[in-house]
């Protein structure tokens, strides 16, 4: 009759099971170093974005131009009125001078 060893089955088992462990804890630390350094840019994205709006639409809010002092509201409707046909090339171009200085 054989014996058959039941230690050596159950050791490799055990070992088996600490490898596959190992590998699924090494995998899982990974892919939360991944999905943290997506979530980082991600944020950082947003970021930026936000500060590019923010920066338009403080320069919408601001009709005059704080280093020249021209309206750009009314530089605006000088150029409709000379798209219009209201004013001429000349006419245009002497009130641009006047308004800009």
């Amino acid at each position: 009759m054989f014996m058959r060893r039941r230690g050596a089955p159950l050791l490799a088992a055990a070992a088996t099971t600490a490898v596959v462990a190992g590998t699924a804890g090494a995998v899982h630390h990974y892919q939360q170093k991944r999905y943290e350094r997506q979530d980082a840019e991600q944020q950082a994205a947003y970021e930026q974005a936000y500060q590019q709006g923010a920066a338009a639409a403080e320069q919408q809010a601001s009709p005059v131009t704080p280093e020249s002092g021209i309206d750009l509201a009314e530089l605006t409707q000088l150029a409709e009125l000379h798209d219009d046909g209201v004013l001429t090339d000349e006419e245009f171009a002497s009130a641009k001078a006047k308004l800009i200085g």
